[in-house]
């Protein structure tokens, strides 16, 4: 029995719920998938599923198959969980026809929560940063993560919910720190957040690491990334970037301990568009570009949504950070027009090569040089995308979207692949076309 990994080889918001919901709707060799299982990131994520009767929802913790009867979701060790948010999050599904969300859900007790205190504290250190912002979601997401490094044994995690006494002390301890160091937050007093958190552990299962074991045994299961490769914690821009891995090495781990190491296939997700939800390098990004995306509106932390041609040297450096995949979902081929067109290489290299993990001064300093770098185009007929991302890339292209719906996907298989195509080698600098940030 096989399972799939999913990863977004971007900045995030390639289409992984849109992807994820179709194979929950197909299921795996001929088997219907039992678990969507998500290995980073939090409540920031943002993965949009459109049924095609027009109800849609956007995924923020819950996994994206969720539409699909008796997919269940299992949130891992490595997600940053947000309870307050996973019920309003509910509310929402049940509105729109998903009844059972919390019936479905299970939680590995050992995983960190981001709470009232981190999201205050999160969103008063990014106002703080005036014209430098980040790029944050003002989740909370980073802080529960920079809190958790700081005070391990402090850190609040899903299992405190179950004990009042331990988490009231957890949170009284969280706020008086981070008061401490910023001021008065805006939050709600311990008390409040302790009967909250005491009334979601008393709807949700809560369950040890050993739990997952059973679930993979139990039938295939979709492993659902967040954000994107581009803005990983080691090998993204820094300091534009998440406070999670991004690649598939979490997703690597949880199998690995369930001894179903290597029962994986991986799929990357991209979009025929770069495209990057706040500030960081977008070395292909064009204003004039035709383009809106009405799941991703420009919102008060993130700022605006940012559309750039296909920039195959960036998704070849996240392919080279994340190990390789064995296959690519390309989405948003509706989005495709003869102005559309695929860098192929910078001004000053045709590769980013990466860097040991954790040497943040050189993913700065990488960051800096791409503020200022021109991309080297070709042109792409508009049926021949397909082919032109697995060509360029070296990967197949397996999965193609032509539109948000499970009914608009189309499986492409590896054998049919055509030869190198000659229209991608690469031009002269001096004739290249460019476009400057």
């Amino acid at each position: 029995m096989r399972h799939v990994v999913v990863a977004d080889l971007g900045y995030g918001d390639a289409g992984k719920g849109t992807v994820v919901d179709w194979l929950c709707a197909q299921g795996i060799d001929g088997r219907p998938v039992s678990a969507v299982v998500r290995y980073n990131g939090g409540g920031q994520a943002a993965h949009t599923v459109v049924l095609p009767d027009g109800r849609h929802h956007t995924f923020a913790q819950f996994g994206a198959g969720s539409f699909r009867p008796g997919v269940r979701t299992h949130l891992s060790r490595f997600m940053v969980v947000d309870p307050l948010a996973l019920a309003t999050e509910a509310d929402h599904l049940a509105a729109v026809g998903v009844a059972d969300a919390f019936d479905r859900l299970t939680i590995d007790g050992a995983a960190l929560m981001a709470t009232p205190y981190h999201r205050a504290a999160n969103r008063a250190r990014e106002i703080a940063r005036g014209a430098d912002r980040h790029g944050s979601c003002g989740k909370g997401v980073g802080e529960a993560m920079a809190y958790y490094l700081a005070h391990p044994d402090d850190a609040p995690r899903v299992a405190d919910c179950r004990d009042p006494g331990t988490l009231g002390a957890k949170l009284a301890v969280l706020r008086d720190r981070l008061t401490a160091e910023l001021g008065p937050l805006d939050a709600p007093p311990v008390g409040a957040a302790v009967d909250a958190y005491r009334g979601f552990a008393a709807v949700v299962s809560i369950v040890d690491g050993g739990y997952l074991h059973d679930l993979l045994a139990a039938g295939p299961v979709v492993f659902e990334g967040a954000q994107g490769v581009l803005l990983d914690e080691w090998h993204g821009f820094h300091p534009y970037t998440t406070w999670s891995t991004t690649t598939f090495a979490n997703a690597d781990k949880l199998l690995a301990e369930a001894g179903w190491a290597g029962a994986a296939t991986r799929l990357g997700v991209l979009r025929t568009v770069t495209t990057r939800h706040g500030p960081g390098p977008l070395v292909t990004e064009d204003a004039a570009l035709p383009l809106a995306d009405p799941h991703n509106p420009t919102n008060a932390w993130q700022g605006r949504f940012r559309f750039g041609h296909f920039d195959a040297v960036a998704h070849r450096y996240a392919l080279d950070v994340a190990g390789g995949v064995d296959g690519i979902a390309l989405t948003h081929l509706d989005a495709v027009s003869p102005a559309l067109r695929m860098c192929v290489a910078y001004d000053w290299t045709a590769r980013l090569e990466p860097g040991q993990p954790g040497d943040l001064d050189r993913q700065a300093a990488l960051t800096r040089r791409l503020t200022t770098t021109l991309p080297l185009y070709t042109e792409i007929p508009p049926d021949d995308w397909p082919a032109a991302v697995a060509d360029t890339l070296g990967v197949p292209v397996v999965l193609t979207s032509h539109g948000p719906t499970a009914s608009d996907k189309r499986v492409r298989p590896p054998h049919s692949l055509p030869p190198s195509l000659p229209s991608l080698s690469l031009p002269p600098a001096d004739q290249g076309q460019t476009h400057m940030l």
